[in-house]
C-alpha cells in the first residue's frame, strides 16, 4: 500500500482500511434510513412538528447519556463495544422494517424506535472515537484518519438521501429500513476482521460518577482540552442555524419548494465535503488550532452574509461556507483532543466532545424561538456574530500557544 496518495495514507494500515470499507456501506444505509424515517413521520401524521420530534428523539439521548457511556468506554474494550452497538443498531433497523412492512407502524412507535437509536448512538459514538485512535496505529496519520471519516460521512450525506428518496418512491420506506439493516453486516464483518491488541486494563476503577467527575476536572485543568471543549458546544448550538431555518428560507425568502430546500442542504454537504478533502491533504496536526478558528470565522461570515442578502445564488455559496466552517471546527477539534488526551481518559473526554456536538437539537429549539421573535434573517445574523466572536477568542488562544496539537 506504499503507492497510496498522501491524502489516503491512513489506508496503508490494514485495520483502518478494513474498518473504512465496512463503514462506507453502513453510513450510506444510515442516511437512507434517516430520510425514510422523516418521510414516514410526515406520511403518518401530516405534521411538521412530528418530523421535528423524530429528529429530536434520535439526538437527545446522545446529549444526555454520552458522558456516562464514556465512563464505560474507558473501562472495557472499545472494539467490543462498537461491535455490540452495531448489532443493536441492526436490530433497531430491522424492527423499523418489520413494523413498516406489516402495517403496524405508528407515530409513537416510530418515535420510540428513533429514541432507541439515539440511545445506541450515545454508546457507539464515544466508543468509536476511542476505537479510531487505536485503528490509526500511528499518531502521524491520526489527522488523516479523522479527515477521511469526515469525507465518508459527508459524501454519504450527499448521496444517501437521494438514493433513499428514489427507493421510497419506488418501493416504500420499509425497503430502505431493510437495506439499512443488511448494511450493518458489512461493518460487522469489517470489525470482525480487525486485529488489535487488547487495551491495557486500568488498575483502579472508581464509582462511575466519580470517574465522570474526574474526567471533567481533568478536561477543565488541561488548557488545550478546555478551550476546544468550549468551542465545540458553541458551534453545536448556533453554527447550524442555516440548516434549522432552511425550510423557511427556501419557501418564504426565495419563494421555492422542496427542490430549493434540497439545493440549500446539498450546498451545506458540499461545503463540509470540501473541508474534509482539504483536511485530508494536511501533513500533521500542527496548526489545527488555527484551522478551528478559521472554521468558526468562515461559518460565521457565511451566516452573516446570508442574513444581509436575499439572492438564492449567494445563499447557496453561504450555505456551502457555513457547512465548510462547521467541518473545519469539528474535524480538527477531534484531532486536537485525540492528540492531547491521556489514554485512560480518552473515552470520557471524547464523550464530552460528542455531547458538545449533540447540542444541535437544543440549538434548533433556541434558533427556532429566536427566529419566531425577531425574524429568520436576524436570527441567522445573531448566530453568525456569535461564531465570529468565538473565532476571535480561539484565535488569540492559539496564537499565544494556549491551544496546541
Amino acid at each position: 500500500m506504499s503507492a497510496l496518495p498522501h491524502f489516503l495514507r491512513a489506508l496503508g494500515g490494514r485495520n483502518y482500511r478494513v474498518y473504512f470499507a465496512g463503514q462506507c456501506v453502513s453510513l450510506l444505509g444510515n442516511w437512507m434510513t434517516t430520510t425514510a424515517a422523516l418521510w414516514l413521520a410526515y406520511h403518518l401524521s401530516g405534521s411538521p412538528l412530528t418530523v421535528g420530534m423524530v429528529a429530536f428523539a434520535s439526538q437527545i439521548p446522545v446529549l444526555v447519556c454520552a458522558p456516562f457511556f464514556g465512563v464505560w468506554v474507558d473501562r472495557v474494550d472499545s472494539l467490543q463495544l462498537v461491535r455490540w452497538a452495531q448489532v443493536l443498531a441492526m436490530a433497531q433497523s430491522a424492527a423499523l422494517a418489520v413494523f413498516t412492512f406489516s402495517g403496524h407502524m405508528t407515530v409513537p412507535l416510530l418515535l420510540g424506535l428513533c429514541f432507541v437509536q439515539g440511545f445506541i448512538n450515545a454508546l457507539d459514538w464515544p466508543a468509536r472515537q476511542a476505537l479510531v485512535f487505536r485503528l490509526a496505529g500511528d499518531r502521524a496519520v491520526l489527522d488523516n484518519v479523522i479527515a477521511l471519516n469526515s469525507i465518508t460521512f459527508n459524501l454519504c450525506r450527499l448521496v444517501g438521501p437521494a438514493i433513499g428518496g428514489l427507493l421510497i418512491a419506488a418501493w416504500g420506506p420499509g425497503v430502505v429500513f431493510a437495506l439499512d439493516a443488511a448494511s450493518y453486516l458489512a461493518v460487522l464483518a469489517a470489525l470482525a476482521a480487525v486485529r488489535l491488541a487488547p487495551p491495557v486494563k486500568r488498575l483502579r476503577v472508581a464509582h462511575p460518577l466519580v470517574e465522570l467527575r474526574d474526567a471533567v476536572r481533568y478536561a477543565w485543568a488541561h488548557p488545550t482540552i478546555r478551550r476546544v471543549l468550549s468551542v465545540v458546544p458553541i458551534i453545536g448550538l448556533v453554527g447550524f442555524a442555516h440548516t434549522v431555518l432552511a425550510p423557511v428560507f427556501a419557501r418564504d425568502l426565495f419563494g421555492g419548494d422542496a427542490r430549493t430546500l434540497g439545493f440549500l442542504l446539498s450546498a451545506t454537504g458540499a461545503g463540509s465535503l470540501a473541508a474534509g478533502i482539504w483536511l485530508s491533504l494536511g501533513r500533521s496536526a500542527e496548526g489545527m488550532a488555527r484551522v478551528v478558528a478559521w472554521g468558526a470565522l468562515i461559518g460565521g461570515t457565511g451566516l452573516a452574509v446570508m442574513a444581509a442578502h436575499s439572492s438564492l445564488a449567494l445563499a447557496l455559496v453561504c450555505y456551502g461556507a457555513a457547512g465548510c466552517g462547521a467541518a473545519l471546527v469539528m474535524v480538527p477539534s477531534n484531532t486536537i483532543l485525540q492528540s492531547n488526551v491521556d489514554d485512560d481518559k480518552r473515552g470520557r473526554v471524547m464523550a464530552l466532545f460528542t455531547m458538545g456536538q449533540s447540542l444541535y437539537p437544543v440549538g434548533s429549539l433556541l434558533i427556532g424561538a429566536l427566529a419566531e421573535g425577531v425574524g429568520p434573517k436576524a436570527a441567522v445574523a445573531v448566530c453568525g456574530v456569535v461564531c465570529i466572536a468565538t473565532a476571535a477568542t480561539f484565535w488569540r488562544a492559539s496564537a499565544d500557544g494556549r491551544v496546541r496539537a
